[in-house]
Order: structure tokens, then C-alpha cells, then sequence
């Protein structure tokens, strides 16, 4: 199954956002994985600064879990400083997107 959402990435971080996800922590990647993501994608929209992202995943993938899991909070604490996030944690806004259209 195919996710994809949008975030909002803060102006002037372009490059900060950039290098880290260049860099993404090797345990990061593994935990993605141990969740089944594949093919995760993130693409920004220079002028409005708007982050899209898709990923492939099983349709019973545990989004709940993962977004407990001590390595993704640290994650989304590390990137705070460069985007919208959620009033009561690090994790960050996302809007999720339907499909409306896939070619294969």
C-alpha cells in the first residue's frame, strides 16, 4: 500500500533538512525497515516550502508503534528546530493525502 502526506519545513532550514536526511542515522533507516517502509520518498516545493512524502508499506502497517518508538520521537526531536510540529510533542504536522490517480 502507498502513504503520502505533506509537512511543513521552516524557512531558511532548507539545508539543514537537506544535510540530515543525506545523513540519516543507520538505526533510523533499520527501524523504517523493521516496519516494512520501502521506497520512502521526500520532496520539497521550494516556494511554499512544502514537504511531500510517500512511502510504501503493508495496509496493516503499525503507524501507532512506530510513532512510539523511542528512536522515531528522538528523530522528530532532532529535526523540531526545521519544521511544524505537533503542539504537544516533536512529531511533525502531516496532512495525509488520498490517491486520486496511480499508473503502473
Amino acid at each position: 500500500m502507498r502513504y503520502a502526506f505533506v509537512m511543513q519545513l521552516l524557512a531558511g532550514c532548507e539545508e539543514q533538512y537537506l544535510q540530515r536526511h543525506q545523513q540519516i542515522w543507520p538505526e533510523l533507516a533499520k527501524l523504517l525497515k523493521s516496519y516494512s517502509i520501502a521506497n520512502y520518498q521526500i520532496y520539497l516545493q521550494p516556494h511554499s516550502l512544502q514537504l511531500f512524502a510517500s512511502f510504501e508499506a503493508p495496509a496493516d502497517f503499525d503507524q501507532a508503534g512506530l510513532k512510539q518508538e523511542p528512536l522515531m520521537q528522538k528523530w522528530w526531536a532532532s529535526m523540531a528546530p526545521y519544521m511544524d510540529t505537533q503542539v504537544a510533542s516533536d512529531e511533525p504536522q502531516s496532512i495525509e493525502l488520498d490517491e486520486m490517480f496511480f499508473l503502473n
